[in-house]
């Protein structure tokens, strides 16, 4: 376990004896500063958020908060002592289980081989999905294909052949394990191991099933349709519960993580809910002023620009922009308008700018004025 891990207590600001009540708010309120719709980019609060999480995931069970409580951190690690069972389950004691094993030659000082018995749930899977811009803003359902283990239809899981079903172990009674004396220079201890006749799992197959040689499970590609809600956001993760690998001896099913991708787009540019887009704008229209056509994910809609329109102007168009995720209303579309000045003219062209020149000095150009007369000021010219 890393020493940097923060406690969890301290990562909710709560006391250790808090209530659940005290608990459940104190996640809430933590949960809704660092939230990732909230902070949209920001690593720090998406790493915070995390901690909030995995905190609250431990405090929030009597179970995982008694372990935590006892052993810290360690009592929570999957692969640390406290999740091992009862007794002193897998943890070393700094070699002291190596010793031991050296002795009885079994599977270890302690070591439980319970979890092997008993229901253990399927494997999680994961996923990536590709979606465009659009689809990630308005949401969509869409049908993915996963590989995963499935119960063997020709033997229903069990692993036997057809017409036949598999038998208890006679040798351990079904329990998948079996204990035997064994004295030591320490004194005669009782070990427990798994069962070899049967490898620790209480049932015998005599006949395994051609279809999946005995397993009970086969990989197979199985369609399933996602649900993907409007404004989910690049590298954001949907989680599927019971789509993973079923699990063993009437353990619940893993799960499904579907990480979303979005691809760029051409115009916009997504800032949290917001979209931003930039667009070209002549000279004469922004001297003028213009109707323009702006395009928008909802199709174009016109936009009428002032008179006088400066290069880098920014314009908004409410509720045009990527709807919040399962919650109401949108962000806004913000449009940057650039002027683009032309490269090639003629001499017509060029004649009658520099008329437009000769007639409009500096009064027409205020902010060209305003800067020589600063220019005058500072440096006396």
């Amino acid at each position: 376990m890393p020493q940097s891990k923060r406690d969890f207590y301290e990562v909710l600001g709560i006391e250790k004896n808090a209530s659940d009540t005290e608990i459940k708010k104190a996640y809430r309120t933590m949960a809704k500063q660092y939230h990732p719709d909230v902070n949209s980019g920001d690593k720090t609060a998406e790493s915070k958020f995390k901690e909030v999480n995995e905190a609250y995931e431990i405090l929030s069970d009597p179970q995982k908060k008694a372990r935590y409580d006892q052993y810290g951190h360690a009592g929570v690690d999957p692969n640390g002592f406290g999740n091992a069972g009862a007794g002193f389950g897998d943890f070393d004691f700094g070699g002291i289980g190596d010793i031991f094993e050296s002795f009885f030659g079994g599977s270890g000082f302690g070591r439980s081989t319970r979890s092997r018995s008993g229901p253990q749930k399927g494997a999680d899977l994961k996923y990536s999905t590709e979606l465009s811009f659009e689809e990630a803003a308005f949401g969509l359902e869409k049908e993915i294909s996963i590989t995963r283990h499935e119960n063997c239809s020709a033997c229903g899981g069990s692993g036997a052949k057809a017409g036949t079903s598999p038998t208890t172990c006679t040798q351990c009674n079904g329990t998948g394990q079996v204990q035997y004396k064994q004295s030591t220079p320490f004194g005669q201890f009782v070990n427990v191991k798994a069962c070899d006749a049967c490898r620790g799992e209480g049932k015998v197959i005599s006949s395994p099933c051609p279809s999946c040689s005995g397993k009970g499970k086969v990989r197979k590609s199985v369609k399933i349709k996602l649900d993907i809600p409007a404004g989910i956001d690049d590298g954001q993760t949907m989680s599927l519960r019971g789509e993973g690998d079923p699990g063993a001896k009437g353990g619940p099913a893993g799960d499904l993580y579907v990480t979303i991708k979005v691809k760029p787009h051409a115009l916009f540019k997504r800032q949290g809910n917001d979209v931003v887009c930039e667009m070209p704008i002549t000279f004469v229209q922004a001297v003028l002023g213009a109707e323009l056509e702006v395009p928008t994910l909802d199709g174009r809609v016109k936009y009428s620009i002032p008179e006088g329109t400066q290069t880098g102007s920014i314009f908004r168009l409410k509720s045009k922009g990527i709807p919040y995720l399962r919650g109401n209303g949108r962000g806004d579309q913000y449009v940057k308008v650039d002027i683009e000045v032309p490269k090639r003219l003629n001499e017509k062209q060029k004649a009658a700018l520099r008329g437009f020149a000769d007639i409009s000095g500096d009064e027409v150009h205020e902010q060209r004025k305003g800067f020589f007369d600063k220019m005058k000021d500072v440096l006396g010219m």
